[in-house]
């Protein structure tokens, strides 16, 4: 066999081989078809989290706002996994 002929016989077996991965590819079922719907985003029940947007809304007269400084300490605690100290007895109660 001359080179010529190796040549020929490579680019042959390439372009089946080509044809055949492009076969088998259009063949397989497209696992695309199962389209899942995505939840739909409930809202939030939580107080401290709408308390967290009012005062975000709020803007810089926030940092004066007693119920979002308590918001933000609470929000602080949740993150960080503190848990609230119990109140200490007033003098007098047992």
């Amino acid at each position: 066999m001359d080179s010529k002929m190796l040549v020929r016989l490579g680019a042959v077996i390439f372009v089946a081989i080509a044809i055949t991965a492009t076969v088998i590819e259009l063949i397989r079922q497209e696992d695309t078809a199962r389209v899942r719907s995505v939840p739909q985003l409930q809202p939030s029940a939580d107080p401290l989290q709408a308390m967290l947007r009012r005062c975000q809304g709020l803007g810089e007269a926030a940092t004066r706002d007693a119920d979002c400084l308590s918001a933000w300490a609470e929000s602080r605690d949740r993150f960080l996994g503190n848990t609230p100290a119990p109140a200490a007895p007033q003098p007098g109660e047992r």
